[in-house]
């Protein structure tokens, strides 16, 4: 298999309130919710960089198109990186991310490996780790 991931789906309970949270909370480029005249197609893709997308489903429909039981959210499954060029900026994205609605799990601060990251939770549980990692270059 060769990496090419194209989009990234993440299971909501509401779509409106994560399309808000997402669209005009974080800021994030959207068209808004589309296919919602299918029966579970209501989606909303966000356009992340070098054409890589965040759709946010349903997690009914996401459990109906993949044929299986809708299960419990939990927070530590996966997490979404957003690396950013310096600490002001993790700070500055956490704080967006609080006024947007976000829960501040673990506030930013210097990691063991000599980064500075934090954490925060989506209204949907979602765990994002925004860093700075002073080994890699900064993002465009």
């Amino acid at each position: 298999m060769k990496a090419r991931i194209t989009v990234i789906t993440i299971g909501v309970d509401d779509l409106e309130r994560s399309l808000r949270f997402y669209r005009d909370g974080l800021g994030l480029a959207t068209q808004g919710v589309v296919g919602a005249e299918f029966e579970h197609g209501a989606v909303a893709f966000f356009d992340l960089q070098g054409g890589l997308k965040l759709a946010i489903w349903p997690r009914a429909s996401i459990a109906h198109d993949a044929g299986i039981a809708a299960g419990r959210p939990a927070s530590t499954e996966f997490t979404l990186g957003h690396n950013v060029a310096s600490k002001d900026d993790v700070d500055a994205v956490m704080e967006q991310a609080q006024a947007a609605g976000a829960k501040i799990v673990k506030a930013a601060q210097q990691t063991f490996w000599g980064g500075y990251a934090g954490y925060f939770e989506d209204p949907d549980r979602h765990l994002w780790e925004v860093v700075w990692n002073p080994d890699w270059a900064a993002p465009d």
